[in-house]
């Protein structure tokens, strides 16, 4: 269940631009840049995909279908080896769920009892694919910030079972309240500060149930989002998988959570201030949780496209660039029907990973293989990536690293770089060299404790172990004043997914063009080397590249 799509819009709005104006500044306008062009087809790739007739691009419709074949004829044109079996297609099979007759949250003990009414208290659903849901009289244990981190010496669940008891936990992580750089990322999001992790983890722990207490600050969204997102159709992979799920998982409103605190006898804000201290250990409320709710299925099926150059002297070794190609597809109104053409989210990524390609080809068969894949339903819940990371089609023990090309800066060329989830790995390494040679550097994105490093297709590679790099143009614009950079960030802001998603008078094709050089030529150096990069020592993501760097051989 996403929480916004891949990317939060909260990253295209004003205030994080000028934030990042603020630290960067602005170049003289007289300034300029010459940049060359990288391919000629591109904007006839972003035209195409772009347009009325892919009817936005959503997953197993027509215009998705459509938009999928486009892919397919122009990695064969372009020589690309199907990446599936003679195939260029991975089916990935999906399903939406619908939760429905949802009960009030009804919480007992200490001889009083709540209901907490379904959206404006709480929301609930499940991944699990069942008709019907329920949890009842479920022990509530508050456990902290719901972690596992060795490698930061933290343990939540340390000597605790939740085995079909709910869990109470927040979202984040503690450095994000202490803000000491030691612990965990300090500010800066990890992903144990995601909910996605909170539930893994709590299922993981044999929990029935688990309940983040909602707080805006270090969520980065408000409960509206929270309602929003989680009420209706939501989507999930549609096959069993062996990773455990909860019976629940949901969120709380957080001075809900509040009240329920003190039926327990205990006050809420020092349960946060004890929860980010190190030897936090989990309080049992002494309450007991109930709740139950009926869901639908319906099932469909999709497809990343993968095409590949195979390297000459290292196929097995593999740089993947990725980028998804579905959008939201089309909305009745009753002004007739409008259509979320998605042009920089995400025909822009699609159209560059296309000419990418179509260079590497041009330059000769690198010594490693490359991977070129669109994958499918980023908007839904970054499946298709997720799909691809459980189901690899080349092993991720010997996949370099990779490049998630999504939405390109189509406002013209910066000086600056702007790196999401600056600090992580050893790509960054790669990345500041050729953005150098084009007299860029790099900052890293203002608000990293937003977690915006887990909200794209790259996560579901990262957490295999995978070194993924998510880069974009930034604020400093060449030639360009701070008045041209705050109209961006408005006109961004105005057409983050609507249908005003369209090519227009403003694009600036340069900017894009500067920063496919920027993507091939770090895919060409890696292609052509013997470097594994890993993620930094102290990255959650490390342990796992190390395990497949043992079992890694040549």
């Amino acid at each position: 269940m996403q929480i916004q799509s891949g990317k939060s819009i909260s990253r295209l709005l004003t205030a994080a631009f000028i934030a990042a104006i603020a630290i960067t500044g602005c170049t003289a306008p007289e300034e300029t840049a010459d940049i060359p062009v990288f391919c000629d087809n591109f904007q006839a790739h972003v035209e195409t995909l772009a347009s009325d007739e892919m009817e936005g691009r959503a997953p197993s419709t027509p215009g998705g279908q459509r938009a999928k074949e486009y892919i397919i004829g122009e990695f064969s044109r372009i020589g690309l080896e199907p990446g599936n079996n003679g195939s260029y297609l991975q089916a990935v099979p999906l399903v939406e769920i619908t939760g429905y007759d949802f009960s009030d949250l009804r919480i007992s003990g200490h001889g009083q009892q709540m209901s907490l009414a379904y959206l404006d208290d709480m929301v609930i659903g499940t991944n699990r694919l069942q008709d019907r849901s329920e949890i009842s009289e479920s022990e509530m244990i508050f456990a902290g910030y719901g972690i596992v981190a060795p490698e930061y010496g933290w343990n939540d669940y340390e000597g605790l079972d939740v085995e079909g008891k709910t869990v109470v936990v927040l979202v984040n992580d503690p450095g994000f309240v202490t803000g000491d750089d030691e612990m965990f990322g300090g500010r800066a999001m990890t992903y144990y500060g995601r909910w996605t992790y909170k539930f893994e983890e709590a299922a993981r722990q044999g929990a029935a149930a688990a309940l983040i207490i909602h707080q805006t600050e270090p969520a980065s969204y408000g409960w509206d989002v929270v309602r929003n997102s989680w009420s209706g159709t939501q989507y999930g992979i549609g096959e069993d998988t062996d990773e455990p799920q909860l019976e629940a998982e949901g969120w709380i409103q957080k001075e809900v959570a509040r009240q329920i605190f003190e039926v327990a006898g205990l006050d809420l804000d020092q349960m946060l201030d004890r929860a980010a201290m190190p030897g936090f250990e989990p309080v049992e409320l002494g309450l007991f949780a109930s709740a139950d709710f009926r869901n639908e299925f319906q099932y469909s099926e999709c497809h990343n496209v993968v095409g590949y150059i195979e390297g000459t002297d290292y196929p097995e070794e593999t740089i993947l660039y990725m980028g998804h190609w579905d959008h939201l597809g089309m909305v009745e109104t009753d002004d007739g029907v409008e259509i979320y053409n998605g042009a920089v989210d995400n025909a822009t990524g699609v159209g560059a990973i296309i000419s990418i390609a179509e260079r590497f080809m041009s330059e000769g068969r690198p010594g490693r293989s490359v991977v070129f894949m669109a994958v499918t339903a980023e908007e839904s819940g970054l499946l298709g990536s997720s799909y691809y990371a459980d189901n690899p089609l080349f092993p991720l023990e010997t996949t370099v690293g990779g490049i998630n090309i999504d939405a390109l800066n189509v406002y013209g060329p910066t000086w600056d770089v702007s790196v999401v989830g600056y600090g992580n790995s050893e790509l960054e390494e790669y990345l500041s060299e050729y953005a150098a040679q084009q007299d860029r550097y790099l900052t890293p994105e203002p608000t990293p404790e937003a977690g915006y490093f887990y909200r794209s297709d790259h996560i579901s590679l990262a957490r295999q172990g995978v070194p993924m790099i998510y880069a974009q143009g930034g604020v400093d614009y060449i030639g360009q004043d701070q008045e041209y950079a705050q109209m961006v960030a408005e006109d961004m802001a105005s057409r983050y997914h609507a249908p005003t998603d369209i090519i227009h008078d403003k694009w600036v094709w340069d900017g894009m063009h500067q920063d496919m050089w920027l993507y091939f030529n770090i895919g060409f150096e890696l292609a052509n080397s013997d470097d594994f990069p890993n993620w930094y020592e102290g990255n959650e993501f490390r342990e796992i590249r190390d395990r497949s760097s043992e079992m890694r051989s040549r």
